[in-house]
């Protein structure tokens, strides 16, 4: 009997430490802070496995999670927001309610021109041709981005690497796990959508646990022209940081 009942708890605790492992899928509903009201379209990001959720008219989402696993909001005009998933969400899988705060200082949407052109031919014709900058391919994709030289688009990230003690070498080295969710970013069509409507690096950030200045260094490392750093979505930053690891990777070997 004694025997027995060692098995029994052997048992109960190999099931549970196995229920935590597993990812569930997690119910939630996100609202307004202040009038309680849904958010619709809020996007909802599993930092750890790079898997995503867009909120239903209702405000609602369903993603899968583990325990501790980060999820990251975000919507415009309100206050980006992370959380731990907590057991007691992964045990009882109630529909947990997240609240957003409005960003005091949030614009109304605006559209910015490419070459803020002003309509007299002769002169935007001129514009056109000085930001017309040379285009990189980048792997896995059917389009190219802006790079600063064009006549050393073969060479760009080498000069980065000059020195194995600058800022380039230095976060890849510390950022090696993050930035290997780079691959997983494709696989995935919310999250994809998400950060090809996103230009404020906020999930770009998230995801890769960099800062934004270091988004920028690691771009202008790269040789990319200030006026793409500037401009890009933030799926074409993750593409853009994605191609300069692997080239990273393969000149460190």
């Amino acid at each position: 009997m004694k025997y027995f009942v060692v098995f029994l708890l052997m048992l109960v605790k190999v099931t549970t430490l196995q229920a935590q492992e597993d990812p569930v899928l997690l119910k939630g509903t996100v609202v307004d802070e202040f009038t309680q009201l849904p958010i619709s379209n809020a996007n909802v990001i599993n930092l750890n496995s790079v898997k995503g959720a867009v909120t239903d008219e209702l405000g609602r989402f369903k993603i899968e999670a583990q325990v501790n696993d980060t999820l990251h909001i975000s919507f415009v005009g309100y206050q980006s927001i992370k959380i731990r998933v907590p057991a007691d969400w992964i045990k009882t899988r109630d529909d947990f309610k997240i609240k957003m705060i409005e960003k005091s200082n949030a614009l109304e949407e605006i559209i910015i021109h490419k070459y803020q052109l002003t309509g007299v031919l002769e002169v935007d014709n001129k514009l056109i041709r000085l930001n017309e900058n040379y285009r990189l391919n980048l792997t896995g994709l059917n389009y190219g981005y802006e790079a600063n030289d064009g006549s050393k688009l073969g060479s760009a990230v080498l000069g980065g690497f000059a020195n194995p003690a600058d800022a380039l070498f230095n976060t890849f080295s510390k950022k090696g796990k993050e930035l290997r969710k780079l691959r997983k970013v494709k696989e995935d069509e919310n999250v994809r959508n998400s950060l090809a409507t996103k230009y404020d690096r906020d999930m770009v950030s998230a995801l890769l646990n960099i800062s934004k200045n270091e988004i920028s260094e690691i771009l202008q490392k790269c040789e990319y022209s200030k006026t793409f750093i500037d401009t890009a979505t933030d799926l074409q930053i993750m593409d853009a940081i994605k191609s300069c690891y692997e080239d990273y990777r393969f000149l460190s070997k």
